[in-house]
């Protein structure tokens, strides 16, 4: 049976940011060497998601990785302006992220190479990808 004559109360919700601590990654060793937070888990994020390609490991959302395998279209500056969407797309999904600017994209033959500016809560930095096989 379903009471009758009651009623809910709106209640105030605050929103709480996550921490951004977490494992701090060697790559280089394929080791967890302790923790890190702020601007260097920012940083660490940025780089897992840039090495990592979109929809390829099911143990990732479908909005973790970036989509830059088999990339094909007309002409440079068809490449210029998917490169800065897909890469800008997919850094901003991570909440900590709020702007991906300054891009500077050179080609030499199939290969680009793509340097940016990443803004988060923590600060600025540089980063840097190189992007193959673009035909």
């Amino acid at each position: 049976m379903i009471p009758t004559g009651g009623q809910i109360q709106a209640q105030s919700t605050t929103t709480i940011q996550q921490p951004s601590r977490t494992w701090k990654l060697d790559f280089e060793r394929g080791r967890v060497t302790g923790m890190v937070d702020g601007l260097d888990a920012v940083r660490q994020a940025v780089f897992k998601i840039l090495q990592t390609e979109r929809f390829a490991f099911l143990v990732y959302s479908s909005n973790f990785g970036v989509e830059l395998k088999r990339f094909a279209g007309p002409g440079q500056a068809y490449v210029q302006s998917e490169l800065k969407r897909r890469i800008r797309e997919a850094l901003m999904q991570d909440d900590r992220i709020t702007d991906v600017t300054d891009f500077q994209i050179t080609f030499a033959g199939d290969t680009a190479h793509v340097e940016f500016a990443v803004v988060s809560t923590f600060g600025r930095f540089e980063a840097a990808q190189e992007v193959t096989g673009i035909v």
